[in-house]
């Protein structure tokens, strides 16, 4: 029997497998808005037989965007957009449905990746004046951030609020918390990044406090029912960085708090960072923070082959894998890993036909006929 194919409660939501499909940004928003690419894109990935599906990096605001063409969920036009496409996804599929609400900082106003990734400057067409914890910039030659006085917390928390309360609004199941990837969260987290002299700055105590107050808003703020859990960068991969240790800690306090799981990845808030790329570079990270916290664990990166991602659940390393770029160039990895590991995967009725020769359980059902 298949472990990565068993059942599993994420908080209070029930998933079919432990196959999540991670956030990953389409850089084909109009204004925040969801347009027909998402609606391709995300419908394709809500087909795939994974246990959950997680929007990609979706802003607060306008400057909490990365690009100027990210997701967004801080108007009523991006609202509306998006319940467009969650319509769309659940008159064809079961699957649940979350969001990853982020905010960029220092990494906003960036070009796309395949138009280079760099800064778009504030006085240049599309750009803005991005924010951080402190003005200090995260690529040489980059423009400094405006360093966050007290309103501009505040007005972030309020962001996050409000984009909670779209996520309820039209039915998304669960909202992951962008602390990772040297956005604005880690940014406060990392002391590379964060060179306060107040309460949100200094000690690690006082680096976890915004992200903290975030986690404890948005958790107020979406129903009780749907949880709400968090993505880390375990390690900046730079010495003086943020650590495995602080990640122990801020996991701790949030799992008192109510955190439903820690999307354990690493690095991001710093281009001298010197990641040791390999076939479960992070899953160590994950097994860590399972096992020194009590909390559910989601491992991340490079897990790309089925017989991988199987013994990381069976060797109780983590509670379920999320899968990214092995989605995209596979949008039918959970058939393809279900058949492997000898599992079942739900499938929709249209495409019952293709199942191979020699595997008559594959899909939950198989109760159709040929012409």
């Amino acid at each position: 029997m298949s472990r990565l194919f068993d059942t599993w409660r994420l908080g209070s939501l029930a998933l079919a497998n432990r196959i999540v499909i991670a956030p990953m940004c389409q850089y084909s928003a109009e204004d925040g808005s969801a347009g027909e690419w998402h609606m391709i894109h995300l419908g394709h990935m809500a087909l795939s037989g994974a246990g959950l599906l997680t929007l990609e990096a979706t802003a607060i605001s306008p400057e909490a965007r990365i690009s100027p063409a990210d997701l967004g969920l801080y108007s009523d036009a991006n609202e509306a957009a998006l319940l467009r496409v969650l319509t769309a996804i659940r008159a064809n599929s079961n699957m649940p449905v979350a969001v990853q609400l982020s905010h960029a900082g220092r990494k906003g106003s960036s070009r796309a990746p395949w138009d280079g990734g760099t800064q778009i400057a504030p006085d240049q067409k599309q750009g803005w004046q991005t924010e951080a914890p402190s003005a200090v910039p995260h690529a040489d030659g980059d423009v400094p951030p405006t360093a966050l006085d007290r309103a501009g917390l505040e007005r972030i928390r309020n962001d996050f609020v409000s984009a909670a309360h779209r996520a309820a609004r039209i039915g998304l199941d669960g909202i992951e918390i962008h602390a990772a990837h040297g956005y604005l969260l880690h940014q406060f987290l990392s002391p590379l990044a964060n060179h306060r002299d107040d309460e949100y700055g200094g000690s690690l105590e006082n680096r976890m406090r915004f992200p903290i107050e975030i986690f404890e808003a948005v958790r107020a703020a979406f129903p009780a029912g749907r949880p709400v859990w968090v993505r880390i960068s375990a390690t900046d991969w730079v010495p003086g960085g943020w650590d495995v240790d602080g990640t122990i800690a801020l996991s701790k306090v949030l799992g008192a708090i109510g955190c439903a799981a820690i999307h354990v990845s690493s690095g991001g808030v710093s281009p001298s960072q010197a990641i040791p790329l390999a076939p479960n570079y992070q899953v160590p990270f994950a097994a860590r923070v399972k096992a020194e916290t009590g909390l559910p664990t989601i491992a991340v990166g490079l897990i790309t082959e089925p017989e991988q991602a199987e013994a990381i659940i069976a060797g109780d390393e983590a509670d379920a894998v999320s899968l990214a770029r092995a989605m995209l160039y596979d949008p039918r990895w959970p058939w393809h890993a279900a058949a492997k590991l000898g599992a079942h995967v739900s499938a929709p009725k249209q495409y019952w036909r293709s199942q191979p020769h020699g595997l008559s359980d594959l899909f939950e059902t198989t109760s159709f006929g040929q012409r």
